[in-house]
């Protein structure tokens, strides 16, 4: 097993590769979204994810993955907990998206590489993180409205809280890789059609609990 030492450094490597501008196929064809379920009862752990068409938010195909937790509960290290069943779950997919949306911190993490930068930089693949927390960094005078945006700060300006819907608690949406925050906070927005989280997560933690469920079975 890494040490947390060996975890932090790998970290500190892959940053410098994080690409934060656009670098997305046109059009967007399909969209991904990663969710992972930890077993209150044991040490299993459930990645899902879930392709869906970009136009319509209609599930094109699911692939999950279930298996025992192989890292410690560490704050800033929870990619390493979570990306391994992801891995497992994107092997399986028929066919891979053109952007995921991961539920989680990109760069809006102490050392600006959250899960949605790591999973981005391994699959080489435009990946945007959208966390339900906020993991660090400031944010003030956020509008009550649906679409209202105030800049997420440590101190520079390191992601977006985002109301995606009227005077429901904001997201918090970053570059995870191959994204600019600007389009990664459109994208968002535009997924979250009727609920807090966007469609891509909403779906994503469906399938990771029915999994879970499926493998204790």
């Amino acid at each position: 097993m890494l040490s947390e030492d060996t975890a932090i450094a790998i970290q500190e490597e892959l940053r410098a590769k994080v690409i934060t501008t656009d670098v997305l196929p046109d059009p967007i064809k399909i969209i991904a979204g990663t969710d992972v379920e930890y077993d209150k009862d044991s040490n299993l752990i459930a990645g899902s994810i879930v392709l869906l068409d970009y136009d319509t938010l209609q599930v094109i195909a699911v692939a999950s993955h279930c298996m025992e937790v192989t890292f410690p509960y560490i704050p800033g290290l929870f990619s390493f907990r979570e990306m391994p069943p992801l891995l497992r779950a994107y092997e399986k997919l028929p066919l891979h998206p053109d952007l995921i949306i991961c539920d989680g911190q990109g760069v809006a993490h102490q050392r600006r590489f959250g899960l949605a930068s790591h999973f981005g930089v391994i699959l080489d693949k435009p990946v945007i993180g959208c966390g339900k927390t906020k993991l660090c960094g400031e944010y003030n005078d956020l509008g009550a409205a649906r679409g209202s945006i105030a800049p997420l700060l440590d101190p520079e300006h390191i992601g977006n809280a985002l109301r995606t819907q009227d005077g429901i608690n904001p997201v918090f949406v970053s570059t995870g890789h191959k994204i600019s925050l600007a389009t990664a906070t459109d994208i968002v927005l535009k997924v979250c059609t009727q609920y807090r989280l966007p469609e891509t997560t909403r779906l994503a933690d469906h399938y990771a609990r029915l999994a879970l469920l499926e493998h204790k079975k």
